[in-house]
């Protein structure tokens, strides 16, 4: 099956490679990323001075990395495409070879608004910014010192030329599901997309111009949110995913495209570059079997079995006394034939294909296609 899948994905890749729209130019000199787990390459562990057991990481890294998934994520296999080296997570000092061609400041568990009491990260996105701020303050400090450090940290122009990626609201919705209704949901879009103007804006006025913006996946496909609100067939669409979800998903990216068509109205010289992932996620789970996958929405690694592999008490790799019997949460045995890792997260073959997708510039606003020379980076 393994086999099968990686010749789906390789037959997807030569016909991005042979597409024949007009190209753009990805030669950014480094990357700043902002969001939450579904770009985090080790922010939340590090700060919390936390681990991430196996089967975390086995299939690439061949051990945690700080990553929810069993590998690669998107923006890695984004950062392969541009030649750039997997960015580094901002807290994740040891170890961390160099911040010379960007930084990675995404934190599983974020939110776009501020915090809540009981919230997983205290990293929202405003703090992200804040702590960008810092970043690059202290980073000109240093260089001013003299040019020992220019292999180790970026120089002043490659914050002006580098690519600001944001990918993050989905933990903002998904949340607020558990305490609000649906129509109150759709009610706080606005102000939660206000916090996401205002940390553009912020990055702008420090000389950002360069963005790149994901909208939010289809948050009933994740297990975790199948096993919660799912139990009611009524409830769920014909992809077996929960409806309401994905509705305000929905209503959520048609209000965040607005924004982004907004703020290049607004600044003439800010490049926006919107990414339809909602479509792509979607596209995946109807169509799974077509590219290679056998499980769209049950979960490789978790607890419970069929139909979803998935239980809320115990997280992915941990072990835990549940009704007096010791379980553990265990990966399956191809990752490769599963879309949702861990319940929450996608696994590696289905970032790898997303990346894939994404690349053809078909779902994204502006489009966009790609030199060949920019694809051909990508590892397998």
């Amino acid at each position: 099956m393994a086999y099968i899948t990686s010749v789906i994905q390789i037959i997807t890749l030569f016909a991005i490679l042979f597409s024949t729209a007009s190209s753009v130019d990805f030669n950014f000199p480094a990357v700043f990323n902002f969001g939450d787990s579904n770009s985090d390459t080790g922010e939340l562990v590090a700060a919390l001075g936390d681990f991430l057991e196996l089967p975390n990481g086995q299939t690439y890294f061949k051990a945690p990395t700080g990553r929810f998934c069993d590998g690669r994520l998107i923006i890695d296999f984004l950062m392969d495409a541009m030649d750039l080296p997997f960015l580094n997570a901002y807290l994740d000092s040891i170890g961390t070879p160099s911040f010379r061609k960007g930084c990675n400041f995404a934190a599983a568990g974020s939110t776009i608004l501020p915090p809540t009491a009981n919230a997983v990260s205290p990293f929202s996105l405003g703090v992200q910014v804040a702590q960008f701020f810092r970043f690059k303050a202290r980073v000109l400090e240093l260089l001013a010192t003299g040019k020992k450090l220019e292999k180790y940290l970026p120089t002043e122009d490659f914050f002006q030329k580098g690519l600001y990626m944001i990918d993050i609201g989905q933990n903002d919705l998904a949340g607020a599901f558990y305490s609000k209704t649906y129509d109150q949901i759709l009610a706080l879009i606005p102000s939660v997309l206000t916090e996401f103007e205002t940390g553009v804006k912020k990055l702008y006025d420090q000389g950002a111009r360069n963005f790149w913006i994901h909208n939010t996946g289809p948050l009933g496909c994740l297990t975790q949110n199948v096993a919660k609100f799912g139990t009611d067939p009524s409830s769920l669409d014909e992809l077996g995913c929960v409806s309401k979800h994905n509705q305000a998903a929905k209503v959520f990216n048609l209000q965040l495209h607005a924004l982004c068509k907004k703020l290049q109205g607004q600044c003439t010289d800010l490049n926006a570059t919107y990414v339809d992932i909602y479509t792509i996620k979607s596209n995946l789970i109807a169509n799974y079997s077509k590219l290679g996958f056998e499980q769209p929405i049950m979960a490789c690694c978790g607890y419970g079995g069929g139909p979803l592999n998935y239980d809320s008490r115990i997280a992915c790799g941990k072990t835990k006394v549940i009704n007096g019997t010791s379980v553990t949460a265990k990966a399956c045995n191809d990752s490769s034939e599963y879309v949702n890792w861990d319940g929450i997260h996608y696994t590696e073959a289905a970032n790898q294909y997303l990346s894939t997708q994404i690349l053809t510039g078909k779902y994204s606003d502006p489009p966009f296609s790609n030199k060949m020379p920019f694809l051909l980076n990508l590892r397998f």
